[in-house]
């Protein structure tokens, strides 16, 4: 089994965050959030309801979903938003690249109608993935999802980036997928996942206390971060 004995509950207003090695497990807990697998044993469950009971459309009616790689759609950013959201003011276009700290978009001559390449080719790494989390807010959805895509953003983008999620999301679920501690110190429940198995659940504080693979990703990252810096 890729994943087993996994149990936890994304509630509203709180964020989840998911860490482990490559490998362990992280993204299957998004695609099976999606559906992409159903479950071999246990339940899924979407607002109390059983995902298998529920048709794709219904499944991601709900959710807003940001993957690994970002990939965005020929045509302009504002109708890359739109996918997000077809009935979508300016003002909601404007707001959304505000909070996903997008407003490069704006030094554009062309501002909203500035050109996406397919895929969005003539964007870096980090415009991509903010781009693609801003087209996610446009959908007012019950449960976000951010599959490592904060990976490609610099530390301080991370920190606004996710200051202002809080905000924005008050009235969701937020599930984080991460490799990066840093862009999961400060949710309300972390997921330590170890070759598909839990090996610890808390908050940042009580897992540098009590798990030991937390403890040792953090302190490898934090040593990375001194020699780059």
């Amino acid at each position: 089994d890729t994943l087993c004995n996994l149990s936890f509950t994304c509630r509203r207003g709180q964020t989840t965050a998911i860490v482990g090695s490559t490998g362990s497990g992280k993204s299957t807990v998004a695609k099976l959030l999606l559906r992409f697998h159903d479950a071999t044993k246990g339940t899924i469950r979407l607002n109390g309801v059983d995902l298998r009971d529920l048709s794709q459309g219904e499944i991601r009616g709900h959710i807003a979903y940001v993957p690994q790689k970002a990939w965005l759609f020929s045509g302009t950013v504002a109708s890359n938003l739109r996918f997000g959201n077809e009935g979508a003011t300016e003002a909601d276009m404007l707001h959304a690249l505000e909070v996903a700290q997008s407003t490069f978009v704006l030094d554009q001559p062309q501002g909203l109608d500035t050109p996406v390449a397919q895929g969005g080719t003539n964007f870096s790494g980090g415009q991509r993935q903010r781009l693609a989390i801003a087209r996610a807010l446009m959908k007012h959805a019950d449960l976000y999802i951010f599959d490592d895509s904060f990976s490609a953003l610099d530390f301080k983008t991370d920190a606004a980036l996710r200051h202002a999620l809080q905000d924005e999301t008050r009235d969701a679920a937020v599930l984080i997928i991460a490799q990066r501690i840093s862009s999961v110190m400060d949710a309300d429940l972390i997921v330590v996942l170890d070759d598909g198995k839990i090996s610890g659940a808390g908050t940042h504080d009580r897992l540098m206390a009590t798990n030991r693979i937390y403890q040792e990703v953090y302190k490898s990252q934090q040593e990375g971060a001194t020699i780059d810096g």
